[in-house]
């Protein structure tokens, strides 16, 4: 700091406030300083920075399935906002996995980041998380809650899975069946709730089975391929929990010559950026991933700059895409 002083004829401590951003500095003197930096080769040493104001500007991003185009978005979203709050992302996959989890936030700790922003897998409420959070270092849960103390935000996933499932019983289906996610998550179990919501009400005509998918392309294929092989006992109406099950319920019904919604009516949770491209168009429950990772990261960024309270446990709204695979007309 001292050299870029002296190149760019100011005092050390206006370097210090153009390089920290922690006063105005004169449009003029500033870019003189920037010219000096870069003359001099000059770049912040973040560690000795860290040393000395107990900060890294960083965040730590824990996240299942980067390969889900609904999470890319996601993390798109946390990085953004983020960045214009003045910090960078340190993220890993989890991979949905309670031990891979562990050892990733461990890792994100050993970095010293100043807070954690986790999807959480299964059971990680039993082990990663609470030892997390008694390290001191500020945690938000996104995409699900889970029963530990810290600020959360998750979409609705009850009263959306019950209207979809409900607008296909109105349609006149009594052989219905949703393509399940992963167990013991949140977002699964609330969405099941849903379903089962409906279904119950609509008495005993009604015939449901759950389709374990497992929140996968792969999974949701297989087990639409089983439930749907036989035309006997075939179901006339699918409703699938997360954009990559319905991407594989979808081949499923194809390889057996099934169109939607002529022989199955199709209706699902997650909206995809072309689902009113397919044909038919998807009904669809869309999740407001921006708003989700802007939320996260200011209840974040509010924990590390002090905030105290009780944690927050928020929900965010969903937009209901009545389209045409329901088998309703557009």
């Amino acid at each position: 700091m001292a050299d870029v002083a002296r190149e760019a004829g100011v005092s050390v401590s206006t370097v210090s406030h153009v390089v920290n951003g922690t006063r105005r500095v004169n449009p003029a003197t500033k870019e003189r300083v920037l010219a000096a930096m870069a003359a001099t080769g000059f770049r912040r040493n973040v560690l000795a920075s860290a040393l000395v104001t107990s900060r890294t500007q960083t965040i730590g991003l824990s996240i299942s399935a980067l390969q889900n185009p609904y999470f890319a978005t996601l993390v798109h979203s946390i990085e953004e906002r983020a960045s214009a709050r003045g910090f960078r992302l340190l993220m890993g996959d989890s991979h949905d996995d309670a031990q891979l989890e562990a050892t990733l936030l461990s890792s994100l700790l050993d970095r010293r980041v100043d807070g954690m922003i986790v999807a959480p897998a299964p059971g990680s409420e039993r082990t990663a998380l609470p030892a997390t959070i008694r390290e001191g270092t500020p945690v938000v849960l996104i995409d699900r809650h889970a029963d530990v103390d810290c600020d959360q935000i998750a979409p609705d996933n009850v009263e959306p899975t019950r209207a979809i499932t409900q607008h296909l019983l109105d349609l006149g289906h009594t052989r219905i069946v949703a393509v399940t996610g992963l167990p013991s998550i949140q977002s699964t179990t609330e969405r099941i709730e849903g379903f089962e919501s409906a279904v119950d009400s609509a008495g005993d005509d009604v015939r449901s089975v759950l389709l374990h998918g497992n929140s996968t392309m792969q999974d949701a294929h297989r087990v639409v391929l089983k439930a749907f092989r036989r035309p006997a006992s075939r179901p006339t109406a699918l409703v699938t929990l997360n954009n990559a099950m319905t991407v594989g319920a979808m081949r499923a019904l194809k390889e057996l010559g099934l169109k939607v919604p002529q022989d199955v009516a199709l209706v699902c949770y997650d909206d995809f950026e072309w689902a009113d491209l397919f044909e038919p168009r998807l009904t669809a429950i869309e999740q407001d991933v921006q708003s989700m990772g802007r939320t996260a990261v200011d209840l974040l960024v509010d924990r590390i700059n002090g905030a105290k309270g009780k944690r927050k446990v928020l929900r965010t709204a969903v937009i209901h895409h009545h389209r045409n695979s329901c088998g309703c007309p557009d």
